[in-house]
């Protein structure tokens, strides 16, 4: 076993910020606005495309992205730790692209899906850019870098709005995936000229089985808490799915604990500082998917009908509440690089992270009618958000050694996946169950047909199951050890460790 040079120390004669390291910062935050930019893109644009291909399945847009993305994450972390993390960002970046240029020009509804499905390739991209960081930038540098990496994916909630408004009302749907198409290409070109390839690889053979059976398991998942409020709960499609999802994650289990080379050591994963960190940021990615969920809802609902809440805005409008958000969760990652390239604790950030969140949450909850206050609220969860989303690289970076980076970022991965998917449905379910406002018959007729109003109480169940994720985050982060030692190379593995170049 060779043990490779730990990345930014020994080497790097050049600490300093320069021209280049920082347009390869750029290009990567932005790579990841992309995948921030595809939910609000295709959320907004859903109408004109279910319109289009006439069709009652437009969920399967945002599910089959959310899908693909989680079940190539672990493949694709043992991949980039083999092969290179910036060789397999670069292939991700294309396979997206091949997906966006796949759905510009789709036919039918079917071939759409297989783009979106595709385009999911950028969901790994988020592990792999801060894995790459980590790797390639100065020592000094990784901490703000990984930070505004992470974090920067929030500010893109400012302007898009306004950007998508202007791609849909002149150019048709089909504008966004071309707006896709082109960025991706010249992003892609900015990370091949400006960033280096990671020197550290490990030697391994490739856990097709576990692959497989983790693939599967979390897809089954996935599909059976999609589409369960649609097919019913104890419907045979629905259990089906989802027991057999959970069958194959525990075969899963199984198989890494007897496979000479796992496709993620499941040792790592046992590791207290391994095991609470991917648990906190499931919650964390949680809470940001159901709050940011529920915002548009609440705030474009007409105030006129008396429910208790609601401005009325059109879609354009949601960015007076959503510009806070995206400000706060940058303000949030900034802290938090400054603060840890101070040598201060990101377990300490993480958990304050979750405070503000579950503040934020806790205080909709209650008071949900001010738009002033709905500001401040969103604020609040906006820089629990920045805080999170930054302590949790720190975190991983801080724990795992360069060579299993990736694999093992990416079951962070994996449940900053799983997690905003399942949390709206809980929340969903309980404001179907027992919040549906009854209107006047009068009323609902001159909504869109299938719209369906919440009582103000359903919204304060649907923030508190919010706050409740987020306090499950700072619990999870409490549980971190105070100070977090680096994990030695699993000795089980016969893994072969090198460095290249």
């Amino acid at each position: 076993m060779v043990s490779p040079s730990l990345p930014g120390s020994a080497g790097d004669v050049d600490q300093r910020w320069t021209p280049r390291l920082v347009i390869s910062l750029l290009s990567i935050v932005l790579l990841l606005e992309m995948l921030a930019i595809s939910y609000i893109m295709i959320a907004t644009a859903l109408p004109s495309i279910a319109a289009h291909y006439e069709t009652t399945q437009s969920a399967w847009l945002l599910t089959a992205f959310l899908l693909l993305g989680a079940v190539a994450a672990p493949l694709v972390g043992k991949l980039a730790d083999m092969h290179g993390k910036r060789k397999m960002l670069l292939v991700c970046v294309a396979l997206a692209l091949v997906g966006s240029l796949v759905s510009a020009v789709a036919p039918s509804y079917g071939v759409l899906i297989v783009g979106r499905a595709l385009t999911g390739f950028l969901v790994p991209c988020l592990f792999l850019s801060y894995s790459l960081i980590r790797d390639v930038f100065p020592a000094k540098t990784i901490a703000l870098a990984v930070s505004i990496a992470t974090s920067g994916m929030g500010i893109i909630a400012i302007p898009a709005p306004y950007i998508t408004g202007w791609l849909v009302d002149g150019w048709g749907f089909r504008s966004i995936f071309w707006f896709a198409v082109i960025a991706l290409v010249v992003l892609g070109g900015l990370i091949f000229a400006t960033t280096e390839e990671s020197s550290v690889r490990v030697r391994s053979r490739l856990d097709l089985v576990g692959a497989v059976l983790l693939g599967a398991g979390v897809a089954g998942i996935l599909v059976g808490v999609s589409f369960g409020p649609t097919w019913g709960w104890s419907a045979g499609s629905t259990l089906g799915f989802l027991l057999g999802g959970i069958v194959l994650v525990v075969a899963w289990l199984v198989s890494a604990g007897v496979i000479a080379e796992p496709l993620i050591d499941i040792k790592v994963l046992r590791e207290r500082s391994v095991a609470f960190t991917v648990t906190a940021a499931g919650f964390m990615y949680g809470v940001s998917g159901l709050f940011t969920m529920l915002l548009p809802m609440l705030v474009m609902t007409p105030g006129m009908l008396g429910l208790g809440y609601g401005f009325g805005v059109d879609a354009k409008g949601t960015a007076l509440f959503q510009t806070p958000i995206g400000l706060f969760t940058m303000i949030g990652g900034v802290i938090v690089g400054v603060l840890v390239g101070r040598d201060a604790r990101p377990r300490m950030t993480l958990a304050a992270g979750a405070v503000s969140a579950a503040l934020g949450c806790g205080l909709a909850a209650f008071s949900h009618d001010s738009k002033g206050l709905m500001i401040v609220f969103g604020s609040l969860v906006g820089l629990g958000m920045g805080l999170g989303y930054a302590s949790i690289p720190n975190l991983l970076i801080e724990a795992v050694p360069p060579q299993l980076q990736a694999s093992t970022a990416s079951i962070a991965g994996v449940f900053q996946s799983v997690f905003p998917a399942v949390l709206p449905v809980i929340a969903f379910t309980v404001m179907n169950n027992s919040y549906i406002a009854q209107l006047p018959p009068q009323v609902m007729q001159a909504l869109p047909p299938g719209t369906v109003m919440y009582t103000s109480d359903g919204f304060k169940a649907a923030y508190l199951i919010a706050a409740a994720a987020a306090v499950a985050c700072l619990l999870a982060a409490l549980a971190l050890p105070a100070r977090i030692r680096q994990i030695g190379s699993p000795e089980s593995v016969d893994d072969e460790i090198v460095t290249v170049g």
